[in-house]
């Protein structure tokens, strides 16, 4: 049997995760799909759009059967370990292919790449290193000495974001001698930043975000870039819950922290380094908004998304210790199930006695420090609609959602 495995974060789902999702059951011949999704707070450092479980319901109705969650301890890091928590994660689901989005369309230069990478990378570390020392952020350094060592035409594009992913997935699955076939699809319509909605069908999940959190962004306006159950979705939640979350809801509560906090505090915390902590403590007073407050941030050597990844981890109080404790656990610690299909549970069935890892479909199933982490998480992403009857008690109670594809219902 075919199991295919997706790493997404759906923020929301689009008209290009829905052709992703329908090229790669294609490519891979499929018979079944997961997809392991990143829960409240997303690889570059923000907070999702809606939360987890109305991301669930739509990747559910876009043809995944079976969602679980990617632990925060993995879902707010660099490409490399993103990567490596999703592939482990994956592997021990028994999934045979994946199949990820790139910029470049075809497999061969990503596993040609890794080669090249794991025979030179003496050579790359020393290059690296000096580029370092020029004040460049790491994603540009890798990028530069990549570059340079391979001065040919037809070298993988590292510096795409999508590219920069696969690449990892690739290693990741290449470093674990795992069994499971990579294959790649050509995104197609909007680049992955691009922040304006055009008059293609396909829109960046950047762009639905960006208008559907300004004062003048109707979701209305959003139709022809979602399918028909994202833009329901949505709806439904702006009704009941009264907005959507971006950083700017969390600013108030960042503020809090940030001055609350001693300096020796922070300095605790994870991705906390070269005396950061006074570089903030030192802007957020200075700062009106969250937007001006990244701006002033901001340098040539941390890019926003290393300083949003910082503040995500300031906001829950993420140390060192912890984190590099739960990073040494070299298998997940856990499946948690967010959702599922009539097949996604049959496969679970059937490789659920043979796991090392545990399957948890409740919170209060485990005590784990991670998943631990990973309810804080929920509760924080959720803090901002409390008063529109969110209870903190939430995440404990939930269950995986069903669904039923032939009938389209949720059970």
């Amino acid at each position: 049997m075919k199991v295919l495995g997706l790493i997404v974060e759906y923020n929301p789902f689009h008209h290009g995760h829905l052709y992703h999702l329908q090229q790669s059951v294609k490519k891979s011949q499929a018979d079944v799909v997961i997809a392991v999704m990143s829960g409240s707070f997303l690889q570059r450092g923000e907070p999702a759009l809606v939360d987890k479980w109305s991301r669930t319901r739509m990747a559910l109705q876009g043809g995944v059967d079976l969602v679980v969650e990617l632990p925060y301890i993995y879902s707010t890091q660099k490409a490399e370990i993103f990567a490596e928590g999703a592939i482990a994660l994956l592997d021990s689901l028994s999934v045979t292919d994946i199949c990820f989005g790139s910029e470049e369309g075809q497999i061969e230069p990503f596993i040609e790449t890794v080669h090249w990478l794991n025979k030179n990378q003496k050579l790359i570390n020393i290059n690296l290193k000096k580029e370092l020392a020029k004040g460049k952020s790491y994603p540009r350094a890798f990028s530069d000495v990549y570059r340079s060592l391979r001065a040919t035409n037809d070298v993988l594009d590292l510096t795409q974001p999508n590219n920069i992913l696969g690449f990892h997935y690739v290693q990741s699955v290449m470093e674990r001698n795992s069994s499971i076939h990579v294959h790649t699809i050509k995104r197609t319509g909007a680049h992955f930043h691009d922040q304006e909605m055009t008059g293609k069908k396909i829109a960046s999940a950047t762009a639905i975000r960006k208008h559907l959190n300004t004062k003048e962004g109707q979701k209305s306006d959003i139709q022809s870039y979602v399918p028909e159950f994202t833009h329901a979705e949505l709806s439904h939640y702006y009704s009941t819950k009264g907005s959507f979350h971006s950083w700017e809801d969390y600013f108030f509560y960042l503020q809090h922290k940030i001055i609350s906090e001693s300096s020796e505090e922070m300095k605790q915390l994870y991705e906390c380094e070269e005396g950061l902590e006074y570089r903030i403590k030192r802007e957020i007073i200075q700062a009106s908004s969250f937007e001006e407050f990244i701006q002033k941030l901001k340098t040539k050597r941390y890019t926003r998304t290393r300083l949003q990844r910082l503040l995500v981890h300031l906001y829950l109080n993420t140390t060192k210790s912890f984190m590099n404790n739960a990073l040494k656990e070299i298998t997940p610690p856990y499946i948690r199930v967010l959702g599922m299909s009539q097949k996604g549970q049959k496969h679970l069935s059937t490789i659920k006695d043979d796991r090392s890892v545990p399957i948890i479909t409740r919170a209060s199933e485990s005590d784990h420090p991670v998943l631990e982490k990973d309810i804080v998480a929920s509760r924080l992403h959720s803090i901002i609609h409390h008063a529109s009857g969110s209870s903190f008690m939430d995440e404990y109670r939930a269950i995986p959602i069903q669904y039923d594809k032939n009938t389209k219902e949720f059970l």
